[in-house]
């Protein structure tokens, strides 16, 4: 019988990979693409060698220009950094934060390994860290898939410290990888300067998972507003209009300092609404990084 990831798999093979396969290199043509290649050593210069990998002191020492000469790592490693955190269970069953997420992971590693790369993943909640090394097999899929299945039901009830988590991501990928965080982003720490830190010596992506609790009070008059990450209750009348006016500012302004810490970094962040079909969204984020590099 299959397991509950072969299912799932199974489904978004048929659904969204295959309409989306050959498209997914889009996502690392950045300015970065290339700076992983290897040194290896010096040649003198040939007429239609390109200029820009001149070593000028090799050659005023020699006085004969020479090139520095570098063996490209075609490969890519991908990491992807998964948030398992509670305020990820938010949404109804069957299509919350945590089931997008869970697609998103899977299609993501099916294409990428596809295409010759090694995925590995990094599954984050305050407290635990689990970690898929690097594959790129479909049998390496699935093993991202039960891992997700596995921390689907661990919560601590910690608020998601984001910084620790892009600094766990830093520690794991040592070469240069394109580094995909899926998070809604909703946490503590100073998580601007980890990530600044990243983006030194990776490509980062930030795919934003949203759903329509984070961002809307129901009118239903008193009801009981519980914290996702920390348990914390309290009962609010949800049509006061005050309150209904603080909740709209909080939402704002935690819209706004996400987008301005990303920006700051040079990060791209791409909002993933679980409403939305998988297929169109992932093209959509592609087509947005494409035009981002060109």
């Amino acid at each position: 019988m299959a397991t509950a990831p072969e299912r799932l798999l199974l489904r978004l093979e048929w659904k969204v990979v295959r309409r989306l396969d050959g498209r997914l290199q889009g996502m690392h043509r950045t300015a970065h693409r290339g700076s992983g290649i290897d040194f290896t050593g010096l040649r003198a210069y040939s007429d239609g060698d390109d200029a820009r990998h001149i070593d000028w002191n090799v050659t005023a020492r020699l006085d004969e220009p020479h090139l520095r000469v570098f063996t490209e790592d075609r490969e890519l490693t991908v990491w992807l950094v998964l948030d398992r955190s509670a305020s990820m269970a938010a949404g109804r069953p069957g299509r919350g934060k945590h089931d997008v997420l869970a697609e998103l992971a899977l299609v993501l590693a099916r294409l990428f390994g596809r295409g010759g790369n090694r995925v590995g993943a990094l599954l984050f909640d305050t407290g635990m860290l689990r970690v898929v090394p690097p594959g790129t097999s479909r049998r390496h899929t699935l093993r991202i898939g039960a891992e997700l299945e596995r921390t689907a039901e661990a919560r601590d009830g910690a608020t998601t410290d984001l910084a620790e988590m892009l600094d766990a991501a830093g520690r794991l990928a040592r070469r240069r990888a394109l580094i995909v965080v899926l998070s809604d982003f909703i946490g503590d720490g100073d998580w601007e300067r980890s990530l600044q830190r990243l983006v030194r010596r990776h490509e980062v992506i930030a795919l934003r998972i949203v759903d329509t609790a984070d961002d809307v009070l129901p009118e239903a008059g008193l009801i009981v507003v519980e914290d996702a990450e920390t348990g914390e209750q309290l009962v609010v009348d949800s049509a006061d209009p005050l309150l209904r006016v603080r909740f709209r500012a909080a939402v704002d302004d935690r819209d706004a300092r996400l987008a301005a810490g990303m920006r700051r970094a040079g990060v791209p962040v791409h909002r993933i609404d679980t409403d939305r079909d998988l297929a169109e969204a992932l093209v959509e984020v592609v087509a947005r990084t494409r035009d981002r590099s060109s």
